[in-house]
């Protein structure tokens, strides 16, 4: 079954109709100017489409055939970014998914792109494989000042990973911000230590959870924690400890979602 998430980098990459709105990349639209859209964008579907019965390097041959001026010593170059050098005359049939997933990658940077866009490109990797690729995103966008665009359902994964995030819920973008600004937005839970908690919710009117015999945690805003403190005091309790809960990725977004799901 096919998600919102597969649907709209579909869309992004011409390989969908649109039925309302309009996608420009690099300023040109993608129904009317494809060829210069799609010209600095490299991608990956789903999983890249490999020959298993070939090895890495003629796999990469056959995509470097179809772009002008590939040399042997840029493919090379690409095998070098992906770390798969010592492994490159081995069928990949051969290979781990983390390595089919690099390779995958190798042939959707050929050509330089500044936008590279990847369609769950850690799911159903183990561990090593996971770092493998993370390390390797992190070293193109750095290095190669490429943009990448990541559709994911992993969030702890995506918060190690990007700067900014889009949320669509019900066909809808309610969220396209920096992590950092939606989890500042989301921010409102703090713990305080005091000396008791015995009967604290028959006077403290706000959502709480006491979490043992001296911490409690409350969901209030930051302009609320003034009051939170005045109404405790009042009631005789000494509070010792006010601090603010990081919150996550995945905490923000369910704050944001209600909890709901999301295409």
């Amino acid at each position: 079954m096919e998600h919102g998430k597969t649907t709209t980098i579909k869309l992004i990459l011409g390989l969908q109709g649109i039925t309302s709105g309009k996608v420009t990349i690099n300023g040109f639209d993608i129904e009317r100017q494809f060829t210069k859209a799609i010209s600095k964008v490299g991608a990956i579907i789903e999983n890249p489409d490999l020959y298993m019965y070939l090895t890495g390097y003629e796999n990469l041959k056959l995509v470097a055939n179809m772009y002008p001026k590939i040399s042997k010593e840029r493919i090379m170059e690409v095998v070098k970014q992906v770390k798969l050098e010592n492994r490159i005359h081995d069928k990949v049939s051969k290979y781990s998914l983390g390595m089919r997933q690099r390779l995958g990658v190798a042939q959707a940077i050929f050509h330089k792109p500044n936008l590279l866009i990847l369609d769950e490109p850690t799911n159903g990797l183990d561990p090593e494989g996971i770092k493998e690729m993370r390390d390797l995103l992190k070293e193109l966008a750095q290095k190669e000042n490429m943009a990448i665009f990541i559709s994911s359902h992993n969030l702890a994964e995506l918060e190690t990973l990007c700067n900014k995030v889009c949320i669509i819920q019900n066909g809808k973008v309610i969220e396209n911000s920096s992590i950092d600004q939606m989890k500042k937005a989301s921010q409102s839970h703090y713990k305080i230590v005091v000396d008791h908690t015995d009967k604290l919710k028959d006077y403290l009117a706000y959502p709480m959870e006491i979490k043992n015999s001296q911490e409690i945690e409350v969901d209030v805003t930051r302009e609320q924690v003034p009051e939170v403190v005045k109404v405790l005091v009042k009631q005789n309790v000494k509070v010792y400890e006010v601090q603010e809960v990081q919150m996550s990725l995945e905490d923000a977004f369910l704050k944001r979602t209600g909890g709901n799901k999301i295409d």
